[in-house]
């Protein structure tokens, strides 16, 4: 029996939150402890930076407009890569274009050197990085340091991933988004896949629902437990991201239609920007799915998924995890 002044039993300490305090925490956007072992736990620093993932195609003054661009009374000329410029810090502000996914980075690149001039920024240089060495090189990373914004435009997420994965390049880049005040780092289509882990890399079909045909990897971290993927609408992806987040349900997956994107502050606040619509696809109350019991090339199924659909101006907070451990 435990004395008057003594702490109470080891079982009575590690007793959970009570269910008002674990909605009010789901609620805000945190997945909180199950038990109270980790009450002490100093949580992970909340990035200062912005991110901002675009579901490709964004204006930039010149491409024909899409039938639904047409008729959208909320559509903007320029309205996404305006926003990015906006939130750069600085008198003369640096924007470093990294044209490492596309298999033509110097046409890229100068599609977007040409557009952030046009609406008049002309402080652009490029992060010519082809190889893993070049993702190393100290010219590099001094050019990341002096960065006020990065750009990540689309092409192939594994290339980028591929090079940039565990070198110094990408480090900087994170510890600024997490650590310096107002850092922006945007990428669109695969430049906006490449963001978070999981990501999604290929699939076999346009469908996505047969097992197998989605493949995922580790992508550049700059989010976790959230998979994204883009020209969401326009190639109907919504099956094969709902095979993603079926093989692992504590993952949030966001779907960007083209010329829309997704603001993200303090690293779970969303905002929704652009012409189109964001598709939430939220596994955290699945019920029952048969990804696991069924073999490679057969068809998957799932019940209790939930799906949002956010149109421009709107919001939402994404439900997060305390990091327990490195």
């Amino acid at each position: 029996m435990a004395k008057k002044n003594e702490p109470a039993h080891e079982e009575e300490q590690k007793k959970p939150e009570n269910e008002a305090q674990q909605q009010q925490a789901v609620k805000h956007g945190r997945r909180r402890l199950v038990s109270a072992r980790g009450k002490e736990h100093q949580a992970a620093p909340i990035p200062k930076g912005i991110l901002l993932a675009i579901g490709g195609k964004e204006d930039k003054g010149e491409q024909d407009l899409k039938e639904e661009q047409k008729r959208n009374t909320d559509f903007e000329s320029y309205e996404i890569l305006k926003y990015f410029t906006s939130e750069l810090k600085g008198s003369n502000p640096l924007i470093v274009v990294v044209p490492t996914a596309s298999s033509v980075p110097a046409a890229i690149a100068q599609d977007y050197i040409k557009a952030f001039k046009e609406i008049g920024y002309t402080n652009v240089e490029v992060l010519d990085i082809r190889s893993r060495q070049d993702a190393n090189k100290p010219e590099f990373v001094e050019l990341v340091e002096r960065a006020a914004g990065i750009m990540f435009p689309g092409g192939d997420q594994l290339r980028l991933t591929a090079i940039l994965g565990g070198s110094q390049v990408l480090q900087l880049m994170k510890e600024r988004y997490t650590y310096d005040e107002g850092f922006i780092v945007a990428g669109t289509s695969a430049g906006a896949t490449a963001m978070s882990t999981p990501m999604i890399y290929e699939g076999e079909t346009q469908g996505g629902y047969i097992k197998g045909d989605v493949r995922i990897t580790t992508g550049l971290e700059f989010m976790k437990n959230v998979a994204i993927d883009t020209h969401f609408i326009q190639r109907g992806r919504i099956v094969r991201m709902s095979q993603a987040i079926a093989t692992n349900p504590g993952c949030i997956g966001i779907g960007l239609e083209e010329d829309t994107a997704i603001c993200v502050e303090r690293g779970k606040d969303i905002r929704v920007l652009g012409s189109g619509l964001v598709t939430i696809v939220d596994g955290l109350d699945i019920t029952t799915t048969n990804i696991y019991d069924i073999k490679t090339g057969e068809p998957f199924s799932v019940r209790d998924m939930r799906v949002h659909l956010l149109a421009p101006g709107d919001t939402y907070v994404l439900p997060f995890y305390d990091q327990l451990h490195i």
